[in-house]
């Protein structure tokens, strides 16, 4: 069953406008992020050039009042459109602390999750337990989470899309298709074509959308926020994009695809494109575009600025938030590290 959007308004030039800034900005950081790796600031980085669209365009649509979002290793240009602290939400890459130090609570961000698919069962157990505490007849709350096609084929993926199609949970699985697993092509490792094509089994709609262009994310994202929203269960949006880069700042894509089929499948450049709708239909003209690039320069230089004064956490933090209660024997490994490393 698809998804219908056609009764979706298309955006006011004002939104354009502001989703243009979010874009172009997340493109910016995300190559400064690179550089940054290459240069020792941080120790490694996984690269979204190309996925800005998709990215940006669904968080774009959510409403942090309510709603939660729940992301994997490569949801930078979401935490930036969601207004996160950026030099907060770095701080993983350079390993100060896991999750981040920004407040999930607050931004409306989960910790940034490393286990492929693990953000995807956090999502529907969140999602659920609104379901459970909505007054009767209400608009329920959101969740969104993310994965990519390589991830799609996690079990964790098919039991959380499952126990959501089962228990009607307003969730919203946001599939970003970039083409690739890791090295591995998407025709290659997921079977029948398309993650969408799965939605039906589970009993849910879905809605493949152009992954590189901005505003037809947005308007699917509010299609399936408005059926997720009404109980009436989850959504399943494929947002068909590419990888134009490594799959992480340690991998090296020459390997298992040339510059030649890079360029012939990455297909328009998600910021370029996005440039040339605001041009054209008069949301604005190129003195804007200039100031969102000078903008997002000078944003991406703060970032780094604070990045670097990061100072190394206090060594005693890996011993909180493991357990609710420690045990004994994680308390005994945080008595012999105290011993060892502060001398108490």
């Amino acid at each position: 069953m698809d998804l219908d959007i056609t009764s979706i308004p298309e955006l006011t030039h004002e939104e354009l406008r502001r989703l243009y800034q979010l874009v172009d900005a997340t493109r910016e950081l995300d190559l400064a992020a690179v550089a940054w790796q290459r240069q020792g600031i941080i120790p490694g980085y996984a690269p979204e050039l190309g996925q800005e669209a998709a990215q940006v365009g669904s968080a774009f649509a959510m409403d942090t009042a309510r709603d939660f979002l729940f992301p994997t290793y490569r949801e930078m240009g979401v935490a930036l459109a969601l207004g996160v602290d950026m030099v907060e939400y770095m701080s993983t890459h350079k390993a100060s602390w896991h999750g981040g130090l920004y407040n999930p609570v607050s931004t409306a961000l989960a910790p940034i999750q490393a286990v492929v698919g693990g953000s995807v069962l956090h999502a529907v157990g969140w999602a659920h337990g609104q379901r459970l505490s909505a007054a009767p007849g209400s608009e329920l709350p959101a969740a969104m989470t993310y994965f990519g096609d390589g991830a799609s084929s996690q079990g964790d993926v098919h039991e959380a899309m499952n126990f959501a199609g089962v228990l009607k949970a307003p969730v919203i699985f946001f599939v970003q298709n970039n083409g690739w697993a890791i090295s591995l092509p998407t025709q290659d490792q997921v079977a029948g074509g398309t993650v969408a094509a799965r939605a039906a089994g589970y009993g849910m709609p879905s809605v493949t959308v152009d992954g590189n262009d901005a505003p037809a994310v947005v308007r699917a994202t509010r299609a399936a926020l408005a059926h997720v929203r009404a109980g009436n269960g989850p959504v399943l949006i494929e947002a068909m994009t590419y990888r134009r880069g490594p799959h992480s700042t340690s991998d090296d894509p020459g390997r298992y695809r040339s510059l030649d089929e890079e360029r012939r499948d990455a297909g328009a450049d998600p910021v370029a494109r996005l440039a040339a709708l605001l041009l054209e239909n008069g949301a604005a003209d190129q003195a804007f575009l200039d100031a969102s690039r000078s903008g997002a320069k000078a944003h991406a230089e703060k970032v780094r600025e604070g990045v670097q004064a990061l100072e190394p956490r206090p060594g005693r933090e890996m011993f909180d938030f493991v357990f609710a209660e420690p045990t004994d024997t994680l308390k005994a490994q945080a008595r012999a590290w105290r011993e060892e490393s502060e001398h108490v």
